[in-house]
C-alpha cells in the first residue's frame, strides 16, 4: 500500500456531495447517461480532456452546455468545419486605433481562452486546424506571435465526433487522440428514456440549471483526487494491462497479436490510474481497487489502441480486443 496518509472521511463525503449536486443539475436537462456524465466529470477532475462519440441527436452538445452552467465556468463552443482556420480557435492580431489616433496590433483572444471548450464535430476540420488544439490540450498554454499565453485553470476540452458520416471528415491524428483522457461512446436511449426526453422537450417547461460548483472548488477536488493512495498490486495490474495491449508486449492475448498495430502509450496508464482514483472517491472509498482499473480501462484505452489493416478490414472492435486483454491479465496477490 502507498505510504500516503489516508484521506479524511469528511473530505470524501464532501466530494460525493459536490458531484451529486452537479449530477442533479445536469439531470434537470439530460435524461439518463449517468455513465457519460460521470466520465466527463472524471476527465475534468483528472485534468484531462474528453472525446464523445455518437450519432447526431443524442444530446452531446446539450450535455456540455448544461455541464458548463452547472459548473459555473466560462464556456465557449467551436463548430468545426472544413474551412475553419487555426486563428478562428486561438485568436489573431488585429489593428486597433486609440483615442490619439495611434495604431497598434493587439491580440484578440479566440474561443480557446475559456475554461470549458466544446469542440463540436472535431473531425470535420482539417488536420492543420485540429493541430491548433494540441499545444493547448497538452501544455495548457497557447503560443501566438512568439508569445506564450497561459490558459486559465481548469482548462477542459470536450470534443464530439460522429462515427457514421465519414464523408468530408478527417480522422484525428494519433498524437491528438492520445491527449484525450477518455473516449466515451454515447449510446442510443431506451424506451423509457425516450419517453422522458419527449416529455421534457415537447412541453412548455424549461429547466433552470443553477451553478453548484465554483472554479476554486473544482481545483480543490482535482487536488484531492491525486491524494488517493493506490496499492502497488493495483498499479501493477494497470501497468500489465497496458503492456498487454502491445502485440509484442508481455501477456498480449491472441487478438492483440493478430489485430493490433500499436498498443496504448504510457499516457494510457496515467489515465487509467487517475480515473481509478476519482472513481473510488465517487463511490465513497479511500483507495483505488482492481475493479476501478477494470472499469476505467475501456474509456481510457479504446482510442489509444490502433488496429492493423487486418483488424480494420474484418471490422474488429477495439473494445472487444480490450475485453480480451482484461480477461487474460490476472492481478498479482496483494
Amino acid at each position: 500500500m502507498s505510504d500516503k496518509a489516508p484521506i479524511p472521511t469528511e473530505a470524501v463525503k464532501a466530494f460525493q456531495r459536490d458531484l451529486k449536486a452537479v449530477r442533479d443539475e445536469v439531470g434537470r436537462v439530460i435524461v439518463g447517461n449517468r455513465e457519460i456524465v460521470d466520465g466527463v466529470l472524471t476527465c475534468l477532475l483528472a485534468g484531462g480532456h474528453c472525446l464523445l462519440e455518437g450519432v447526431p441527436g443524442l444530446g452531446k452538445t446539450m450535455l456540455v452546455r448544461t455541464l458548463g452552467r452547472a459548473l459555473d465556468l466560462p464556456f465557449s463552443r467551436v463548430q468545426f468545419t472544413p474551412d475553419l482556420m487555426p486563428a478562428d480557435i486561438l485568436g489573431t492580431q488585429v489593428l486597433v486605433e486609440d483615442e490619439r489616433g495611434a495604431r497598434r496590433f493587439e491580440f484578440q483572444r479566440g474561443p480557446i481562452f475559456a475554461n470549458l471548450v466544446l469542440a463540436d464535430e472535431i473531425n470535420r476540420a482539417t488536420p492543420k486546424t485540429q493541430s491548433a488544439l494540441l499545444e493547448a490540450m497538452q501544455e495548457q498554454s497557447v503560443t501566438v506571435a512568439k508569445k506564450t499565453l497561459p490558459l486559465d485553470q481548469p482548462f477542459f476540452v470536450l470534443a464530439t465526433q460522429n462515427p457514421l458520416e465519414m464523408e468530408g471528415t478527417y480522422p484525428l491524428p494519433e498524437a491528438q487522440l492520445d491527449r484525450f483522457l477518455f473516449k466515451l461512446l454515447v449510446r442510443f436511449p431506451g424506451r423509457d428514456e425516450l419517453h422522458s426526453i419527449l416529455d421534457r422537450t415537447t412541453g412548455t417547461d424549461d429547466a433552470d440549471v443553477k451553478p453548484v460548483l465554483a472554479r476554486a472548488r473544482i481545483l480543490e477536488l482535482r487536488a484531492l483526487s491525486r491524494e488517493v493512495p493506490v496499492a502497488r498490486h493495483v498499479q501493477d495490474f494497470a501497468v500489465r494491462v497496458l503492456m498487454a495491449t502491445h502485440p509484442d508486449g508481455e501477456g498480449a492475448p491472441p487478438r492483440v497479436k493478430q489485430y493490433v498495430r500499436v498498443g496504448a502509450s504510457p499516457r494510457g496508464a496515467q489515465a487509467v490510474l487517475l480515473a481509478s482514483k476519482i472513481r473510488a472517491l465517487m463511490d465513497g472509498r479511500f483507495t483505488a481497487s482492481l475493479d476501478d482499473v477494470r472499469a476505467c480501462a475501456l474509456p481510457a484505452l479504446r482510442h489509444r489502441v490502433l488496429l492493423n489493416f487486418e483488424g480494420e478490414a474484418e471490422g474488429v472492435r477495439t473494445d472487444t480486443v480490450l475485453d480480451e486483454v482484461l480477461a487474460s491479465v490476472k492481478p498479482a496477490s496483494a
